[in-house]
């Protein structure tokens, strides 16, 4: 099962859209009828990928070569995401609103409303994928395990590392995760991006302090 609650926050999410798009488009208002279904389908989908994320099984540990240990195991935080689905909220109340009690027209409840949904979209999706998402530092590699419909395994040998860079998002910086990618070397040289770590800094560095070891 994957870690957190995706399915249950998933549905409680979904609810404004549910309801809202059942009073558009079964009820009585001065909005047309065609505008409910999008979000009916909208809430839905969010409901059903959210419970299926939920069940799915988090990827395994990965298998050891002879005398390979994991030095360091992390996991994606939930801050990011959450902060952008807190950012979605004010878009769309404004936008229900703007929509529902007002004789405004429809473009300023629909600007509000695609800045609104655009935030909560991304946020729900990176909230799913750090929920199936570890990142695993070991005496010998870099790994990136991902499962949704199937594992999905990133690795970068420690011997081909050739840079390890920090970055962080306006977002990020502001709930205090980053991102570190670590590269190897040539023009297609392959990439993993570890994401939404806490501690971000204190992490490159010790993933710098095993370069340097091993070297």
């Amino acid at each position: 099962m994957a870690r957190g609650l995706p399915g249950v926050w998933s549905t409680v999410l979904s609810i404004p859209f549910l309801a809202s798009g059942a009073i558009i488009y079964f009820g009585d208002t001065p909005s047309p009828e065609l505008l409910g279904a999008p979000l009916l389908v909208f809430g839905a989908f969010v409901v059903a990928m959210g419970w299926y994320v939920h069940l799915v099984a988090a990827p395994p540990e990965p298998r050891l070569r002879d005398e390979e240990e994991i030095i360091d195991t992390r996991h994606p935080t939930q801050k990011a995401p959450l902060a952008k689905v807190g950012l979605s909220l004010p878009f769309l109340f404004a936008a229900g609103f703007l929509m529902f009690f007002t004789t405004q027209p429809y473009v300023y409840p629909m600007g509000a409303f695609v800045v609104g949904l655009y935030l909560l979209s991304t946020g729900i999706l990176t909230y799913w994928t750090n929920s199936l998402t570890t990142y695993y530092i070991t005496t010998e590699r870099v790994i990136n395990s991902f499962r949704l419909l199937s594992l999905v395994r990133k690795e970068v040998p420690m011997e081909k590392i050739r840079a390890v860079r920090e970055s962080k998002s306006p977002i990020e910086s502001l709930v205090g995760v980053g991102n570190i990618r670590v590269a190897s070397g040539g023009g297609a040289g392959l990439e993993i991006v570890i994401r939404n770590v806490n501690d971000a800094t204190a992490f490159a560095d010790e993933l710098r302090g095993t370069l340097k070891s091993d070297g």
